[in-house]
């Protein structure tokens, strides 16, 4: 942390200075400057596991790079630094599946509400390399591939009024991330669909432009959310990892030595990310209790219920998701016996 802090708050303030936007390389005395962005905090786990993946690229390539990281869309939304991933301004950024849907479509499938009958087969998905390899590198001709995932947890509904049932959803409006996917699974539960920036979620929910959103924990504390919106809701509707997407020229053009340490830094950050997870998950539930969040668990089958008519149209409609799908049923009954 005292790292990034001593290398980095000179540069983020500067951060739409330095950039021009037109995939120059930058180099830091005669380092190659990597630079990484992502929307959370800087005691979120996503930051905690890219400090990792900085830490194992300088401990063995420290002579030739120095990665940079991001926090807090310093560079611009989500949807902005996928973009600079794409033209080369940046190397790297911590993206949301549904904003990746509307590259490839395959992304979708993270999008099926229910997709995961547990959170243990969820992860067993997750690190099944033979069956992401196809959803990793489905963007390689957009400019860009995931190297990664995170754990993203469990998106659940949080609001400004209680959320007991979906009938509770009805005239409500709630903020939901930029995939056609979401706003129809938004429609299917009763509620109105607001796509908008993370970063604008707070003040919307404070001025009443929306009613509430969904997400996981983290957005009641490291985000403030639950400052403003005082009920969330375990409905459960998805398991969505986030991605760690590259440049695929930059990949690319890594030596065969460089690119295992890459390869094997992206490990690393899922691996430490994921403890962070498990470690701040029961600590950010204390803290959102003292913020005076009221946590509310429901019948999850009530919801459900709501979309398996959606669950029905995406599978019809997009034939690509299909096989992983099964996949994915197999494992769920596996592990549900």
């Amino acid at each position: 942390m005292k790292k990034w802090f001593k290398k980095g708050i000179a540069l983020l303030t500067l951060a739409t200075i330095t950039f021009s936007f037109t995939g120059c390389k930058s180099f830091n005395e005669g380092k190659r400057i990597v630079r990484i962005s992502h929307s959370q905090s800087v005691e979120h786990p996503d930051h905690i596991g890219l400090l990792a993946f900085e830490q194992y690229i300088e401990d063995r390539l420290g002579d030739k790079y120095d990665v940079q990281i991001y926090p807090n869309e310093l560079l611009g939304s989500s949807v902005k630094a996928i973009e600079l991933v794409q033209t080369g301004a940046i190397d790297f950024a911590v993206a949301s599946t549904g904003n990746l849907e509307t590259f490839d479509d395959i992304y979708q499938i993270f999008s099926i509400p229910y997709l995961f009958s547990s959170t243990e087969a969820y992860h067993k998905v997750m690190e099944n390399d033979e069956l992401m390899k196809s959803i990793y590198e489905s963007t390689k001709a957009s400019g860009f591939q995931t190297v990664t995932w995170l754990d993203a947890g469990t998106r659940n509904f949080y609001a400004t009024t209680p959320i007991n049932t979906p009938d509770d959803l009805k005239g409500k409006k709630m903020r939901v991330q930029a995939s056609p996917t979401n706003v129809k699974m938004m429609e299917a539960f009763g509620a109105a669909a607001a796509p908008m920036s993370f970063g604008e979620v707070y003040t919307a929910i404070q001025q009443k432009v929306i009613n509430g959103a969904e997400n996981n924990e983290f957005a009641l504390t490291n985000n403030k959310h639950g400052e403003v919106a005082k009920y969330y809701t375990y409905n459960q509707h998805q398991m969505v990892p986030d991605m760690l997407i590259g440049n695929v020229k930059f990949l690319d053009n890594l030596s065969p030595e460089d690119r295992k340490v890459f390869d094997e830094a992206a490990v690393e950050c899922t691996r430490v990310e994921r403890e962070s997870w498990d470690k701040q998950v029961v600590e950010t539930k204390k803290q959102a209790e003292e913020m005076g969040v009221q946590f509310i668990y429901p019948d999850v089958s009530l919801f459900k219920a709501k979309v398996v008519d959606l669950q029905k149209e995406i599978l019809a409609e997009n034939t690509k998701l299909k096989p992983i799908y099964d996949e994915i049923q197999k494992v769920n009954n596996e592990i549900d016996g």
